[in-house]
């Protein structure tokens, strides 16, 4: 074997070694979505909310303080003696307005169904939080394992460099200056593409700082990727089983429970058309007569009543508008149902895609560009081949790798998607939602 032979078959034993990064403290998947879930603020300040609203429903279920009324009545101006005339007298009065029909049960009806809404607004937020978290390590993690596979490449394409440039100095087989020209450049674009890598690594993980303290963020993220769980066969699904589980989406519910609400604001507004009654009692003491004669005190109790007689621009119009918001609502469950819809279908036609491609490479991409980066080394270690093809054969082998990784990713990126649209079976949502609901 000459010495060129000898050198180039050397790279033929070279042991690929993957460059390792501190494994020290590192975010795990299951991790990082558990810690935004526990410590999303938007959570608590939604869960104030609800306490508002609940503690507004006790409010309004109560009838209006009684008004305490004092005063001297028919004081004489000609001496200001309490006594002097008949008429003068100490009053003390009571008066209690009552509400219009039911308009306070209902009213406290309105809010606590409002309340009832908010639960399900965190169980969607939840949901809303796991799937962007999920994605933005799923893209860390992506770029982080593209780095591992370029390094691996790297130490080859390091070997193929030395050994050209050494054949090249010595004047042995068939290498051309063109080739360490090539070999240098195509190192090169990896050393950029490392680059770009490096930025995209730190932008996932900045994207988490939203949820995460900075410092858990200064290490890697963890090499097992923990694979996204389909919480339901996605792919199996029939158009009707889909309309139900987006039907009890935590969003859709929510809209329900604030239709719930603007219905009964309805009945509400109709109470309006009933009169409301006030009543008011009291009591007037009067002063003996200047001579010694008793005086007797004063009891009066009266009813009054207001009479909605007049109602088309008061209560014909408070009604129209009760109307008028609750079918606002209305349409805006529609409007959600049908862009959860669409979205999730457009998930769903990405996934089948990718599960086509995934295939692709498996079976066959994948072992072909092994099989053309072996075959055009072994021409060139036995001076039969051409270096360029050397290094176009490694740099497509390279790239396939890196796209069947991101086949990898982006199918798990796309079942995390799936998964918010299908929160309504997320057992870890229902569980938090469940213990943050008091009226359910």
């Amino acid at each position: 074997m000459t010495h060129s032979k000898f050198l180039k078959a050397f790279c033929l034993g070279v042991l690929v070694t993957t460059s390792s990064m501190v494994q020290s403290n590192p975010l795990t998947l299951n991790g990082v979505v558990e810690y935004a879930l526990t410590h999303e603020p938007w959570l608590q300040a939604n869960k104030y909310q609800q306490e508002a609203i609940e503690a507004q429903s006790i409010a309004a279920g109560t009838l209006p303080d009684p008004v305490l009324t004092v005063g001297l009545m028919n004081l004489p101006t000609d001496g200001f003696a309490f006594d002097q005339e008949g008429m003068t007298q100490f009053k003390v009065g009571l008066s209690q307005q009552f509400s219009r029909g039911d308009s306070l049960a209902l009213q406290q009806q309105a809010l606590r169904q409002s309340a009832e809404q908010y639960p399900w607004q965190r169980a969607d937020r939840q949901a809303q939080v796991k799937a962007i978290v999920t994605e933005a390590w799923l893209n860390a993690y992506r770029a982080q394992q593209s780095i591992q596979l370029i390094n691996q490449d790297k130490a080859l394409f390091n070997q193929l460099i030395d050994i050209t440039e050494a054949s090249y100095a010595n004047s042995l087989g068939t290498t051309r200056q063109q080739d360490i020209i090539r070999a240098q450049l195509e190192l090169t674009r990896l050393e950029d593409k490392l680059v770009m890598l490096e930025q995209q690594f730190d932008s996932a993980k900045k994207r988490l700082a939203q949820w995460l303290p900075i410092d858990m963020l200064s290490g890697p993220v963890s090499s097992d990727n923990g694979d996204v769980a389909a919480l339901m066969p996605y792919q199996n699904m029939q158009p009707t089983g889909v309309t139900e589980v987006l039907m009890g989406h935590p969003a859709v519910v929510a809209i329900e429970h604030a239709l719930r609400a603007k219905s009964t604001q309805i009945e509400v507004a109709k109470e309006a058309y009933k009169p409301q009654f006030g009543m008011n009692v009291g009591y007037g003491y009067r002063d003996d007569t200047p001579m010694g004669s008793s005086r007797a005190d004063l009891f009066s109790i009266g009813v009054s009543v207001d009479l909605p007689l007049f109602t088309d621009n008061r209560q014909d119009q408070q009604v129209n508008a009760a109307i008028a918001s609750a079918e606002a609502v209305k349409t805006t469950k529609l409007i959600t149902l049908q862009k959860l819809q669409g979205q999730y279908f457009k998930e769903l036609s990405q996934l089948s895609r990718l599960a086509q491609r995934r295939a692709l490479y498996v079976e066959q991409l994948l072992p072909q560009m092994a099989e053309q980066a072996e075959a055009t080394l072994n021409a060139y270690t036995n001076d039969d081949g051409d270096f360029s093809e050397v290094m176009r054969a490694r740099i497509s082998e390279l790239n396939a790798k890196i796209d069947a990784l991101n086949i990898d990713i982006d199918t798990q990126i796309t079942l995390a998607r799936l998964n918010y649209y299908a929160a309504a079976k997320d057992s870890q949502i229902n569980a938090a939602h469940s213990q943050g609901a008091h009226h359910e």
